[in-house]
């Protein structure tokens, strides 16, 4: 437990550091606590922090630095979001406020808008599909022996993809193929449908094509893409901004690590309530051992629960961060909000 002055010191040293990178001496925590404390005492403090494993030296300064469990106690105990500048809030309400039209378009913009209101690696993540149904699927002919097929769902979502058909398939083949697709699987939830695709459409569809293989295999193609968890990145670049490492095999195992979907996934897990922090080597990857990342949930009533989150050096200034992702989380999801709500009119 911490008394009052050892807090008041920690919370300085954090945001001393987090602000200049310096290592924090006696002497500039003297000038800058709110009530009047000899260099001496602070020093006995410092002490008493670094005991606790709350801050330590490093080699080339007399000064303290924060440990990965003093940001830790700073984050649970001490920080408090910084109120968003109006600037930023008219940037994110500005770069948000374009004329999107799908749910995918709004999720990939907001990754790049939080990586430059942040300076940081951004991710976002649309709100969970698991719920939403098949509402139409097309097939809509390019020429050249081209068809594109395109399905919606009922919360906006538009997949397509772009095949090719043999002389022996006509359009009448196609048409009968779109009316049993709609008679058969609009309304069902898009598990429900990639089930029927493994189980009864496949011997139904033969009615019509000689061969449905290569029909299912796209149609189960685009289906698996609106069904599954899409991340989108912005600012990869952001990571050489203040990355420790001039190993260029470290740099390569964490652009890896941000370019595999399952393993972001693992990192940031499932969407839970509020905002959270997780430091240093309180993540699983040893690739992330010098970062912090910020995670928060943002909510579109019944359409899901999707994800934000930015990943920054844990010398990261936490409590602008906290307040930019905090206020950006609310503005996504008034965007998207709207976009439903006009989808549904």
């Amino acid at each position: 437990m911490l008394s009052e002055r050892q807090m008041m010191i920690l919370r300085a040293v954090v945001r001393d550091f987090t602000n200049s990178g310096v290592p924090v001496g006696s002497k500039a925590l003297a000038k800058q606590l709110p009530i009047h404390v000899s260099s001496a005492t602070i020093r006995n403090e410092m002490a008493a922090l670094e005991d606790q494993g709350l801050i330590r030296k490093t080699h080339s300064s007399s000064g303290r630095i924060p440990s990965v469990e003093g940001y830790r106690y700073y984050v649970d105990h001490l920080v408090k979001p910084d109120p968003l500048r109006p600037n930023d809030l008219n940037m994110i309400q500005s770069s948000l406020g374009g004329d999107f039209h799908k749910i995918d378009e709004i999720i990939s913009q907001s990754a790049t808008i939080l990586s430059n209101l942040t300076s940081y690696t951004a991710f976002t993540l649309k709100p969970e599909l698991k719920d939403s149904r098949l509402s139409g699927f097309r097939l809509v002919p390019l020429g050249h022996r081209q068809v594109m097929a395109i399905l919606v769902t009922d919360s906006g979502d538009v997949e397509n993809q772009t095949f090719d058909v043999t002389e022996a398939v006509t359009g009448e083949q196609l048409e009968a193929v779109v009316r049993l697709i709609n008679d058969q699987l609009v309304g069902l939830t898009l598990p429900e449908v990639l089930q029927k695709l493994r189980t009864d459409i496949p011997a139904k569809i033969t009615h019509y094509l000689q061969s449905p293989q290569g029909f299912l295999d796209i149609f189960g193609d685009v289906l698996t893409r609106a069904a599954q968890e899409r991340f989108y990145v912005g600012g990869r670049l952001n990571l050489l901004n203040f990355s420790q490492d001039s190993d260029v095999d470290s740099l390569k195992a964490l652009y890896s690590l941000i370019d595999k979907t399952d393993d972001i996934a693992n990192v940031l897990g499932q969407p839970r309530d509020n905002i959270s922090v997780q430091i240093g080597n309180e993540m699983t990857n040893d690739a992330l051992r010098n970062y912090s990342l910020i995670t928060a949930t943002y909510d579109v009533n019944q359409h899901g629960r999707g994800m934000i989150a930015i990943l920054g050096p844990t010398r990261m200034p936490y409590s602008r961060m906290l307040g930019l992702v905090g206020a950006f989380r609310e503005e996504l999801a008034k965007k998207l909000l709207d976009y439903y709500r006009y989808y549904d009119e």
